[in-house]
């Protein structure tokens, strides 16, 4: 029987946007499929062990509080080991506050700096980089997400990810760095290219919260499948009523 082993850092403090439903949906579409499910904790001070241990890192978000005390013990103590993760395939996915700690940096203004552990080519400055007293960016958003695997059984309709943001800072991606995708409607990485989230390989970041995955039902057995190594049409199929309301509510919600 195959086993999803999902490591939550900072479960206490990088989790004000709802993200324990993020983890309580994939506990759950895995208990249905009768596929087991571990999760496991790395906090402050806890060194993390990357190279073999989990198939999936979860970082949700924070307020800058919480997220200058994880940044440097992210940076000192997990990167090295979330970089090893990656490099065989694991699924690294952050949200909001944990997007921004995936990057390069974060810069909250006043000379202040944030370093991120660098996995994905992305930098974010509070506000528009020149004032940062600028307007959150907040609301509905939609967006067409650059997947592959995606079963051809699923509806068109499914790959679009739906979800909400609320986010201060602004995220400039690297030269050659993938965005998750594209938005469809809502403010997005800037909200000015028309670009959300951002992606390298198994790595992924996004603002998309709400949270995220029980609106996005398909997304959470992308991640499932992706992290076990399978294709998602071989995941067991489920009866997805409720998810599939709760999916066109969020889209239409974002206006799409």
């Amino acid at each position: 029987m195959s086993k999803l082993r999902v490591c939550a850092l900072y479960p206490d403090l990088m989790n004000i946007y709802a993200d324990r439903g993020n983890l309580l949906v994939l506990e759950r579409r895995c208990a249905w499929r009768g596929l087991d499910f571990e999760l496991s904790a790395c906090g402050l001070g806890e060194t993390l062990e990357g190279d073999a241990e989990h198939d999936l890192f979860y970082l949700g978000g924070g307020q800058d509080r919480d997220q200058r005390l994880c940044a440097e013990d992210l940076v000192d103590l997990k990167r090295e080991g979330l970089h090893a993760a990656a490099a065989r395939g694991a699924i690294v996915l952050g949200v909001c506050g944990g997007y921004q700690l995936l990057g390069n940096s974060y810069e909250l203004g006043r000379g202040e700096r944030l370093p991120g552990v660098g996995l994905l080519d992305v930098r974010t400055v509070r506000g528009d980089g020149a004032q940062a007293s600028a307007p959150r960016l907040i609301g509905n958003i939609a967006i067409e997400p650059q997947l592959e695997g995606l079963g051809s059984e699923q509806a068109p309709a499914a790959r679009v990810l739906a979800g909400f943001e609320n986010h201060g800072g602004r995220t400039q991606l690297g030269a050659d760095q993938q965005a998750l995708g594209r938005v469809l409607k809502g403010h997005g990485n800037d909200g000015l290219s028309g670009l959300e989230g951002a992606r390298s390989g198994n790595v992924i970041g996004t603002y998309l919260h709400g949270p995220l995955l029980p609106k996005n039902a398909w997304f959470a057995d992308w991640l499932i499948a992706t992290a076990l190594g399978l294709a998602v049409g071989e995941l067991a199929p489920l009866d997805d009523a409720l998810e599939a309301q709760a999916h066109r509510d969020a889209r239409r919600a974002a206006g799409v």
